[in-house]
């Protein structure tokens, strides 16, 4: 069971739960069912985490399980329901015609994809540059374990931009809602394929597509350490930006994750609804930053020698 879920999990996630999805939206009544398959991909995560785990203290709660529901209750509900006005915007697109729509529905999936991947990646990217969008990312940033279900813990306005920036080329170019769908759930899964407590393997596509092992690098708690690997479904956009860094040997404990800067963020949900609200959800003072530059500065030396090496 464990050789299956070690090499088996990945294809079966984003092979297996998203051809189901794609077969699904061609039925043209996607919604509840789209619903139920990604139910069915959460739990698929948890069993393979405790199949399977890459830390054992991972699969247990870190008084988060509660505050974790309730975001991906939130945000995922909102995503299917939003869905609803892209028809509505792609109508009022006057390039809806260069969708290439005779495209394979795969194809235009996959295009979708490489598309939404470069916005999101921007974003993201920004969000660890610009101190009003760090606010509301840094919520993500609160977690002191790496397990699938976190993958879906985003303030829910951090994951309006991100998906807003996205999508906004896709509706511009006539995206069908049928292919919208399909992108949702495509990233559902790759959240918490992204996330995911289990120790899996994908071979030379773990230096391509963002999976965890690369994606662990991006929750390292030193400010400037984790400012890489911002991609959501693949870490191309990352190798053209120079934000692409990876090193087979590194191990991950919860000592490593969380913001080195900010070690006792708010852990309840409506406290970290509201903190980037609050001036504590500022960034840290000038003094606090010289301070962990120079605990990032002894971090960087540490793993220097590692980085950057090829898949």
């Amino acid at each position: 069971m464990r050789t299956l879920v070690r090499y088996g999990y990945v294809p079966y996630m984003l092979i297996g739960i998203n051809g189901i999805g794609m077969a699904i939206v061609a039925t043209g009544e996607p919604t509840l069912w789209m619903l139920g398959l990604l139910l069915l991909a959460i739990a698929s995560s948890f069993l393979a985490e405790r199949v399977l785990p890459y830390r054992d203290d991972w699969n247990t709660p870190h008084e988060d399980g509660g505050r974790d529901v309730a975001h991906a209750t939130v945000n995922e509900l909102f995503t299917l329901s939003s869905l609803a006005i892209v028809p509505i915007l792609t109508a009022l697109t006057p390039f809806d015609h260069l969708w290439p729509g005779d495209w394979p529905f795969v194809l235009q999936v996959l295009l979708a994809v490489l598309v939404a991947d470069l916005g999101i990646t921007l974003v993201h990217l920004a969000s660890h540059k610009v101190p009003i969008l760090w606010r509301l990312h840094a919520v993500h940033h609160s977690v002191k374990r790496a397990y699938g279900f976190n993958g879906l813990m985003k303030h829910p306005l951090h994951q309006t931009l991100e998906t807003a920036v996205g999508f906004a080329p896709l509706i511009l170019l006539g995206l069908p809602i049928s292919v919208a769908y399909a992108v949702a759930l495509c990233a559902a899964v790759q959240l918490l394929l992204q996330h995911s407590n289990v120790d899996y393997r994908v071979g030379p596509l773990r230096g391509v597509l963002a999976l965890n092992q690369a994606h662990r690098f991006h929750h390292l708690k030193w400010a400037g350490i984790g400012d890489v690997n911002f991609g959501l479904f693949t870490l191309l956009w990352d190798r053209l930006l120079g934000t692409y860094s990876f090193d087979p040997q590194r191990q991950f404990s919860s000592q490593d994750l969380g913001m080195a800067a900010k070690p006792h963020y708010p852990g309840r949900y409506l406290a970290q609804l509201a903190e980037p609200f609050r001036a504590s959800g500022a960034c840290v003072s000038d003094q606090s930053k010289d301070r962990h530059r120079a605990d990032a500065s002894v971090s960087a030396r540490q793993l220097r020698p590692e980085q950057n090496q090829a898949p």
